[in-house]
């Protein structure tokens, strides 16, 4: 079944993790797929796999700092398959020494992840929607968090930006509806991608794990399955929504997972 045949997506961040699961889903269901990636020699890797597999898809360097980097990376897109359709806004940055309480934060790095992961948004959609316009539609999907639904202790600046992502996602939708151009968010949870379990130990894994209504984390695919949906035609009445895909973490009254210990101790 080619869920997204015909369809021209670009996909940011695209050399690992969740952007590798979205932009390999998405071109075997149909879709003419554009990695980009800082990481180039990545992105050219994840492209002729998929082009020996059988499957159309290019790379292109990605600096989603950087305005005309960006620019460029649609236009590339349009030159080499003639439109672009899909734009999945993925790219997202953290930094657990630098991103701290509102006191502590490295205010450089505050402006460095707003650059990175909220304005990035913007310009990405903002390149990519005149050509959607003349295309007659298309599907904006962008990467929020599940720290854009609660605050913690550190990672104001990530959880903030986040937020915004969320926010910025409703204008898109509200201002180019009638344009035929769809605009949605995937909030994920913790996601077990190569960096997560290359970075976190596995005691900390554990704690997400408690927290969550199912008993395990998520894997990369869960977040590019719902891409692969939000880029079909299957969601062709859906926008300005932010789907939460994180194992109901932030579904039940937080005491849950410790009263299920004080009960269990009690049959004991």
């Amino acid at each position: 079944m080619k869920r997204v045949e015909n369809k021209v997506a670009l996909v940011t961040g695209g050399a690992s993790g969740i952007g590798l699961s979205a932009a390999t889903l998405l071109a075997k269901e149909g879709a003419k797929v554009v990695i980009a990636d800082f990481n180039i020699e990545g992105a050219k890797e994840v492209a002729a796999t998929l082009v020996k597999e059988g499957y159309e898809a290019s790379a292109v360097f990605l600096d989603a700092g950087d305005a005309q980097s960006i620019e460029d990376a649609i236009e590339f897109t349009v030159a080499q398959y003639g439109t672009i359709t899909v734009l999945f806004n993925n790219v997202g940055l953290t930094n657990l020494q630098k991103d701290l309480d509102v006191v502590n934060i490295d205010l450089d790095e505050w402006d460095r992840l707003v650059n990175v992961n909220l304005k990035s948004v913007l310009l990405g959609s903002r390149f990519a929607i005149p050509h959607m316009q003349k295309a007659g539609g298309g599907s904006i999907i962008n990467t929020a968090s599940m720290g854009a639904f609660a605050s913690d202790q550190i990672r104001t600046a990530y959880g903030t930006t986040k937020a915004g992502v969320v926010h910025l996602t409703k204008y898109i939708a509200t201002q180019y509806g009638k344009d035929k151009i769809r605009c949605n968010a995937i909030a994920p949870g913790l996601i077990l991608t190569p960096a997560a379990k290359n970075n976190l130990p596995q005691d900390l894994l554990d704690i997400f794990t408690k927290y969550n209504a199912l008993p395990y984390n998520g894997e990369a695919d869960d977040i590019g399955y719902a891409v692969v949906y939000l880029a079909s035609d299957e969601s062709k009445f859906m926008t300005g929504q932010t789907l939460q895909i994180e194992g109901g973490h932030y579904m039940a009254n937080p005491t849950i997972a410790d009263t299920n210990i004080w009960a269990a101790n009690l049959q004991k």
